[in-house]
């Protein structure tokens, strides 16, 4: 996949000098990915029902769904973490199946952003008429026939062990004549491009034998990640029209999400960089542009890369985890830049945090499902709380009146 070789998936870094801009509740036994799960529409007596050519069937609800609750008075937020993938396709590499195998091995459910013409022949690219561009343009490749079999297969297994596919939309358009230059009706144009792509295939491939996969894209779609976090500004009306119901293609701190646009804001988060007095956003691409600045550095350094990201997240982790508990959102790429190191670093924090108490790793999902069934005037006082802070008289005494307040949380690493 062409977003695995190159710096087109980048996205603002935050450093004290300058930007750089490219390319549920429950108990632990209750966590979505323990379990091992067989395709929906492999289990006797589920209704099925084909939609359109046969591309896509509902098979009823998802599995291994947790079901929120409501926090109660004085009771201690679970630590949600998400990790999320932009662009997920399974090419040589095999990083979709490997990571799903790395999320049951530690109770970890994620979030795959697929690229709409991932699913989608090369022979067959003019289908997709991208805004400001001819039609079969696009800004990263087209997959082999071969990956696009293995996609297919990966996205089926995936939704039925509980894990969600969202969109990273279609040509990854970033730049000038990009995505942060198209109208609300161009972004409705890409999502529903995006849509067709997934519940076509059957039409633009010829694979009639094929399994379907197991789901209304219609219904599953409610969220995803823009190119470059280009864009969000005209994408958020569109979104909402679409039926999204939530948006990580923003730049934040870890602080509890609000709603905008009537979407859920849930972005990528600014997390200490290790040795710097400032700091980047939770995903591979930032890490990368702060150390080697190209995905081929020197060799010597890879250990000191996977290290600096693998601690910067578990320091951003454990802020949150004994401070204000706002959800972690970790954003990542399929991708082997200087040497892999960041696929590693990634797999180190999954081990390191999912098993442990009270933490929680879902989807965007699960995540905003939660949030949703929340009393809002108990998410007002939690998006109160500074990074990296508990409430001062603790967690038993929160569910009160009045503000939360406390000492101001330690900046040893940097201002964000």
């Amino acid at each position: 996949m062409a977003v695995n070789r190159r710096l087109t998936g980048g996205i603002v870094i935050m450093t004290a000098v300058s930007a750089i801009v490219a390319g549920c509740s429950g108990t632990d036994a209750e966590r979505p990915g323990r379990e091992k799960s067989s395709a929906p529409e492999d289990k006797p007596g589920r209704q099925s029902r084909p939609i359109g050519d046969g591309s896509t069937m509902d098979t009823g609800a998802q599995p291994h769904q947790p079901k929120p609750a409501k926090l109660k008075p004085g009771e201690k937020p679970p630590q949600f973490v998400v990790f999320s993938w932009d662009g997920a396709g399974e090419d040589s590499k095999k990083l979709f199946s490997h990571f799903r195998e790395v999320g049951k091995k530690y109770g970890a459910t994620q979030t795959f952003f697929l690229s709409g013409i991932y699913l989608l022949p090369e022979s067959e690219a003019k289908r997709y008429k991208p805004p400001g561009h001819k039609p079969g343009a696009s800004d990263i490749g087209y997959l082999k026939d071969v990956n696009v079999k293995a996609t297919l297969k990966q996205i089926r297994e995936a939704w039925g062990e509980g894990h969600e596919i969202g969109t990273h939309y279609n040509g990854h358009f970033c730049g000038p004549t990009g995505v942060n230059s198209w109208t609300p009706a161009d972004w409705k144009s890409e999502i529903k491009q995006a849509k067709w792509f997934v519940s076509n295939w059957k039409t633009t491939t010829g694979w009639k034998g094929e399994k379907s996969l197991p789901f209304d894209y219609d219904k599953e779609l409610i969220g995803g990640r823009t190119p470059c976090l280009e864009g969000r500004a005209n994408l958020l009306p569109a979104a909402k029209e679409m039926g999204f119901r939530y948006d990580s293609s923003g730049n934040g701190t870890q602080v509890w999400p609000d709603k905008e646009g009537g979407l859920w804001d849930v972005p990528l988060q600014a997390v200490p960089l290790p040795g710097r007095k400032f700091e980047t956003l939770s995903m591979d691409y930032n890490f990368l542009a702060n150390q080697s600045k190209t995905t081929n550095g020197p060799s010597s350094e890879y250990p000191k890369y996977q290290r600096e990201m693998r601690d910067g997240l578990l320091q951003g982790f454990n802020r949150a985890y004994q401070g204000n508990r706002a959800p972690m959102i970790i954003g990542n790429h399929f991708e082997s830049w200087n040497g892999g190191v960041y696929m590693k670093a990634v797999e180190e924090v999954m081990k390191n945090t999912c098993p442990k108490k009270e933490v929680r790793c879902v989807s965007f999902r699960q995540l905003v499902d939660w949030l949703d069934v929340q009393d809002p005037k108990v998410l007002a006082k939690l998006r109160k709380l500074p990074v990296g802070q508990a409430p001062t008289g603790g967690w038993s005494s929160f569910g009160g009146e009045g503000q939360p307040s406390g000492s101001k949380p330690s900046t040893e690493d940097g201002d964000s």
